[in-house]
């Protein structure tokens, strides 16, 4: 385990329902290849938090990465409406390629 993700793990204990620190986790354990751990996290974010609109495009990604691209347009779809519903229209307009790219 790297020494930056016991450090998140450590700040997690005293702050666990922390939504930046749980996505930065999470991308911590993609980086050290274990993406099923990092599903897992950004699901139980996306579902604690709905409204972390960066969580969802990153949870498409790693979804495709995967194989289970039909969870990861799932995904996608309920992140564009978030970013609809927060009216951001970069993170909208990511997520739609996105979706436009795993529709072809």
């Amino acid at each position: 385990m790297s020494s930056r993700l016991e450090q998140l793990l450590e700040m997690l204990k005293a702050e666990p329902q922390d939504a930046f620190l749980r996505y930065a986790v999470a991308l911590e354990y993609e980086a050290a290849g274990n993406i099923a751990e990092a599903i897992s996290r950004i699901e139980s974010l996306i579902s604690d938090n709905p409204n972390y609109l960066g969580a969802y495009y990153k949870l498409g990604q790693l979804l495709e990465v995967s194989g289970a691209k039909e969870k990861a347009l799932d995904v996608y779809q309920r992140g564009a409406v978030v970013a609809k519903n927060q009216n951001n229209t970069k993170t909208l307009g990511e997520i739609n390629t996105a979706i436009l790219l795993l529709e072809d």
